[in-house]
């Protein structure tokens, strides 16, 4: 699975959301219509069907995630190495042919209605890393005419395209990350800054003609993390049209503290005050399928933690499993739209943060045809 010192307490969170100026709250909670979720497009902005894409799924894990209620996903395909990127296009390909009742990929605008009337989950394959599109910029045309049409400029460290949040030289958008940026805009391939540093962030947002993406983070305010955002850039980021993806990742937390619901909602709710009801939504950068801890999966989670320290890719705060317990599994986009209701947000806008302002903006990127 992809993913990727201060708690700002539920007071706080909840005094700035009632004086701020951009993002009113309610005195009082809404009860969420039992209708609304049911009714809903629904987009986790970054998100693996199952916890393990290595082997087939059992029947009983694709009635799960079917009845999850999700409609579409952002799936990281992308790989270190071109081939390797091929091959997880392939093997994605593989599992929608064999299993057309449940998926069907996103390659137009039309393809994310179509898969909620069709009562099926979308998915549409998103780039993280960046080396083989380094290696020839042409290959962001090949790609998108092969339906890729979300990719990332940078992982964790230094790109060709710009720095990752991890380089401290915090550098920003190179040359070939401007042509990149534009090459992308031209082609309706959604530009997305979620690993990128603070400065190649606020470039790509300033550089792009179209709204970016920043489909899985925190909101830095809440918890200064390399991995989090800060408020100017979500200002910038919302200003421009864009969507922002509130992640359920342990970085929304200081270590050691396993992260709960709790902390994921002070970070939605920070980023609805500050971008406003439009540009907010969920990036869980997990999967649908529950997470089980078994002996096994805490081996792989081990060696998985390992490998990236090894690589120079782990991110601080890297000590703790990547999901948040009490939102795992097949409902987190119910239960974080219940506890939305609960904070006192308003029904329309909690649609929006369920997957409309994914596919507003999505729409704005690919064109609507």
């Amino acid at each position: 699975m992809n993913r990727r010192v201060f708690n700002v307490c539920l007071l706080k969170a909840s005094a700035a959301a009632f004086f701020t100026p951009r993002f009113a709250r309610l005195a009082f909670a809404d009860a969420l219509p039992s209708s609304l979720y049911a009714n809903a497009i629904v987009i986790d902005s970054l998100c693996a069907p199952f916890t393990d894409m290595n082997h087939p799924p059992s029947a009983e894990t694709l009635a799960a995630v079917r009845k999850s209620g999700i409609t579409a996903i952002n799936f990281t395909i992308s790989a270190p190495t071109y081939e390797d990127t091929i091959e997880s296009l392939a093997v994605l390909q593989d599992l929608v042919d064999r299993n057309p009742d449940v998926f069907l990929i996103v390659r137009q605008h039309a393809d994310i209605a179509r898969a909620k009337r069709e009562s099926k989950i979308g998915i549409m394959p998103g780039f993280q890393y960046t080396s083989f599109l380094e290696e020839k910029s042409e290959r962001i045309a090949t790609f998108r005419r092969l339906g890729v049409r979300i990719m990332q400029l940078t992982y964790n460290n230094r790109s060709l395209f710009g720095d990752g949040c991890l380089e401290p030289g915090n550098a920003g958008l190179s040359k070939a990350g401007v042509a990149s940026v534009q090459r992308m805009n031209e082609l309706g391939v959604a530009v997305d800054l979620s690993h990128s540093g603070y400065r190649t962030t606020s470039e790509g947002i300033a550089r792009s003609a179209k709204p970016v993406l920043i489909s899985h983070a925190g909101c830095a305010a809440v918890y200064p993390h390399p991995r989090n955002k800060p408020d100017e850039i979500l200002k910038a980021l919302a200003d421009g049209g864009g969507y922002f993806g509130v992640y359920l990742m342990p970085y929304l937390v200081a270590s050691p503290t396993v992260p709960t619901r709790e902390h994921v909602l002070d970070h939605v709710v920070h980023a609805l005050n500050v971008c406003g009801g439009d540009h907010v939504g969920i990036g869980s950068d997990g999967a649908i399928q529950k997470t089980v801890l078994t002996p096994e999966q805490k081996d792989a989670f081990d060696k998985d933690i390992a490998r990236r320290k090894q690589l120079g890719i782990d991110a601080p705060g890297e000590d703790r499993y990547p999901y948040i317990p009490d939102l795992n599994g097949p409902d987190h986009m119910q239960v974080i739209a219940d506890e939305l209701a609960k904070r006192g947000q308003p029904s329309r806008v909690i649609e929006k943060v369920l997957g409309a302002n994914f596919q507003r903006v999505i729409g704005e990127i690919w064109g609507v045809d």
